[in-house]
């Protein structure tokens, strides 16, 4: 009898324990929903005008900075592209500029050559039955010189009864003559040489110029004078 009595008293407590942890766990949930409400019922809450102002300055500081380095990026990237735009131009020019000149420096050193077979050609006597071949050699050596100067863009100034021009021709003297208009070359010294419109020698030129005349003296009149 006594052990039904102990049994019963220990189910009636954990039955009554069973009953307070559930009241606590009620309990628990409640607060929790309360914290919730309270949460929702703050965020629901309007802010101030103050505080819509305040963060109003905050968003448009914010857009400005935004917006000044998006401005000095965008700057830095037109000066990076116009610079490179620049160095894209000045390697061409120069590799132009390469292509068209870089063989003066040999143009000018074969010039001489030039030189002395026109000056032997000019000495030759063609109408010497001895001399013939041999003129024709360096009439045919000059030609052929010529030829292969002019493929590498070598044109040679030979500009008798032409117009002075100081940016291709050289002056050495100006003679009289009826045959040439005043100002145009009466005579070349020695030819000039242009590479690709570049002068390389100017040529040595005579220029004409108009002959003075004199003018009649005047009659001397005769006064008699009778006594």
């Amino acid at each position: 009898m006594q052990t039904q009595e102990d049994q019963l008293k220990q189910a009636m407590e954990q039955a009554a324990s069973a009953q307070q942890s559930e009241d606590s766990a009620m309990t628990t949930n409640e607060e929790e929903t309360s914290a919730v409400d309270t949460d929702d019922a703050k965020a629901d809450i309007p802010l101030s005008i103050d505080e819509l102002q305040a963060e109003n300055i905050s968003l448009k500081a914010q857009l400005e900075k935004v917006s000044g380095d998006a401005e000095k990026d965008h700057e830095q990237l037109v000066r990076a592209v116009a610079e490179a735009m620049n160095m894209k131009k000045r390697a061409e020019a120069d590799v132009e500029r390469e292509r068209k000149f870089g063989n003066e420096k040999i143009i000018k050193a074969l010039l001489p050559v030039v030189d002395s077979l026109d000056l032997a050609l000019t000495h030759t006597d063609k109408n010497n039955p001895e001399l013939k071949t041999v003129a024709e050699g360096i009439e045919n050596t000059m030609t052929l010189f010529l030829k292969e100067l002019k493929n590498f863009g070598v044109e040679r100034l030979n500009p008798v009864g032409q117009a002075f021009d100081p940016n291709l021709h050289q002056a050495i003297t100006m003679v009289p003559s009826n045959d040439v208009k005043p100002n145009h070359i009466l005579s070349v010294m020695q030819k000039g040489f242009v590479l690709n419109g570049r002068v390389v020698r100017p040529a040595m030129v005579v220029v004409a110029k108009a002959v003075e005349t004199k003018e009649p003296e005047a009659e001397q009149k005769t006064v008699n004078i009778e006594a």
